[in-house]
């Protein structure tokens, strides 16, 4: 991910003179006003004092953000308002003639943004940067203002720009060419929830006023911590950074070079960058084979299986005394062995507790049983272990078990049909007999992310997208509410009649006005004992990564603060199949998403 730094000045008398003054204190990109040098106003003045030969086209498209003029499209006065849309009208089709698929900026003014929402949808070209103040400016004109009252500055409070932006979201049709920019103000700083909330925006930029920095002892400028730490979050949601200075400020380079380090020490980099936000149908290991490339990713976890040998290395020590160390053997099936992850996670927990074990590896997959042959000929030929090419569930073992070990687990818990494996190997087990997982929990609530409501819909004219499940590496959200308990799953299954069939409501309340666009999945499990691996984000296991959440898409409804929000789902199976379904019932009831697993489904 590579961020820019843009220089904001409103003013200019030459475009390409701002260029080379920012890119000499090194900023990538300048935002300037389109008609920065024209006074006065005239909409119908056609010379825009500069000819588009003053830069290359690469430049106009690379090194610039257009603000167009601060006119009010929506202006109750009719006159204003038609010289306003004549204005902003030459500005844009100036910008898409030196832009082939340019940037244009344009600051919002209030709540009522229907003309501006009728000249987006009218155009087909380049991305709306539209800037929202994060916080009412009015409160900005309290701090000069003696006869202000106490109700007076608490109705300005109670002010929120998240809601012009969301009015303009729907009348545009959540336009993906649409991002936004969020300008921070020092008269006013935003909660904690507040910035939570439009990380689950499509968000572009934040612009910094040269205001918010000051001089630290070293006579450097710097931000404060609390807006140290709000800029961090942005930062690590890849949100861009523009700051915005007076024409004349001479320490614009100490503020590119501050932003730079804040980056650097915020950026979120990782090797999983790529995976951010994009949708991936989950896998079906039990009716597809995965491929090599597949069991590699998720060999290269560092934290999975370490977990997994000391769960296995702790029943070990449970089931065999010091005393009977020697002469008492422990039969170990790994149901799904893949490459081999597991069983060496098998042997190297039985050579540090001192055990004896047998190993059976049960795989139905005929090309891993091929890399799985070649290991126990020339890394465990001297170990008790066993191979078979079956499906656990067909299986007939030359004797029981006393622990299964497998990873059927997907990114739901049960969503690659560990229940209905693991009770199909059941008859392997000994009556008192393990398993490793013995418990598995899957989680939901609800989310706000424009990002992949964009994402899912670009996928409608294909396939019911609305319809299906994704596993995603959620980046950029909003969790309205925390998770909560959903399906819960236990190993050994011993009840007389067994039925993975599952149903339940949740209710969640909502902190801030918020959009819904779906739910989001995770699950952990108990390995054994207090052995857990989760990718709950309020107890997800550190440095793990072979699971990315679930995301389960909802059509966009708007939800206010204080709003109960009630979700029902199901897990379903008949004789060829396991699905989902699920819809949103409070505080507006949607459709039901995914009925008879028409869009997505685990086949058996």
């Amino acid at each position: 991910m590579h961020y820019y730094v843009c220089l904001h000045q409103e003013s200019t008398n030459s475009i390409p003179k701002l260029i080379q003054k920012a890119h000499a204190n090194n900023y990538n990109v300048v935002a300037t006003s389109i008609n920065a040098n024209m006074l006065p106003m005239d909409p119908q003045e056609t010379d825009p004092t500069y000819p588009a030969t003053v830069l290359s086209a690469v430049d106009w498209i690379s090194k610039l953000i257009f603000q167009v003029s601060d006119v009010d499209v929506d202006s109750p006065n009719a006159k204003l308002r038609e010289y306003s849309k004549a204005m902003l009208m030459r500005d844009v089709i100036w910008a898409e003639h030196l832009q082939t698929n340019g940037n244009i900026m344009v600051r919002l003014r209030g709540p009522n943004n229907d003309n501006l929402a009728e000249i987006i949808n009218s155009r087909s070209k380049g991305n709306w940067f539209i800037n929202v103040p994060i916080t009412n400016p009015e409160l900005a004109s309290f701090e000069h203002r003696k006869d202000a009252t106490e109700s007076e500055i608490e109705e300005a409070q109670q002010v929120d720009p998240w809601n012009w932006w969301n009015e303009l979201r729907f009348a545009i049709k959540h336009n993906a060419r649409t991002k936004v920019v969020v300008e921070l103000s020092d008269s006013d700083r935003p909660s904690r929830e507040c910035v939570r909330r439009w990380l689950g925006e499509p968000i572009e930029a934040i612009i910094i006023p040269s205001s918010l920095f000051v001089l630290n002892r070293s006579n450097y400028y710097v931000l404060q911590k609390e807006w140290q730490t709000i800029v961090g979050h942005f930062i690590s949601m890849r949100a861009n950074i523009i700051i915005s200075t007076k024409i004349n400020d001479k320490s614009i380079g100490q503020y590119s070079e501050y932003i730079k380090k804040l980056i650097s020490d915020h950026g979120d980099t990782h090797k999983l960058n790529s995976y951010e936000n994009m949708l991936e149908i989950p896998l079906q290991p039990l009716f597809d084979n995965l491929d090599s490339y597949t069991y590699e990713i998720f060999e290269t976890d560092p934290v999975k299986y370490k977990l997994y040998q000391e769960a296995i290395q702790q029943v070990l020590l449970d089931r065999v005394s010091e005393a009977e160390a020697k002469r008492k053997l422990t039969v170990v099936m790994v149901l799904g062995a893949g490459r081999g992850p597991l069983v060496r996670a098998v042997f190297n927990a039985a050579e540090i507790a001192k055990r004896k074990v047998r190993v059976y590896i049960i795989e139905k997959n005929p090309s891993a049983i091929r890399t799985l042959s070649n290991m126990v000929k020339t890394l465990w030929s001297k170990k008790d272990v066993h191979i078979f090419s079956k499906d656990m569930r067909d299986f007939s073992p030359p004797e029981l078990a006393d622990v299964l070990v497998s990873e059927l687990l997907g990114s739901f818990g049960d969503n690659e049909l560990s229940p209905e494996c693991l009770d199909g190997a059941l008859k392997l087990l000994k009556p008192d007999g393990v398993s490793i997982p013995c418990k598995s929990t899957s989680y939901i609530n609800p989310i706000m992310s424009a990002v992949l409501h964009n994402n899912v819909s670009q996928l409608t004219s294909t396939v019911p997208a609305f319809d299906s499940g994704y596993v995603v590496l959620l980046k950029n959200i909003y969790h309205i509410d925390e998770p909560q308990a959903l399906f819960e799953f236990t190993h050994p299954n011993r009840a007389a009649i067994i039925d993975n069939t599952r149903h339940k409501k949740l209710s969640f309340t909502a902190q801030k006005d918020c959009v819904l666009h779906g739910i989001g999945g995770y699950f952990d499990t108990v390995l054994y004992k207090n052995i857990i691996l989760s990718i709950n984000p309020l107890t997800h296991t550190p440095g793990m990564f072979s699971w990315f959440p679930m995301f389960f898409p909802t059509q966009p409804l708007t939800i206010k603060a204080g709003d109960t929000i009630s979700i029902e789902f199901w897990r379903r199976v008949d004789a060829e199949k396991v699905w989902y379904e699920w819809r949103v019932c409070e505080p507006k009831e949607s459709e039901l998403h995914n009925p008879g697993g028409m869009g997505y489904n685990m086949r058996l």
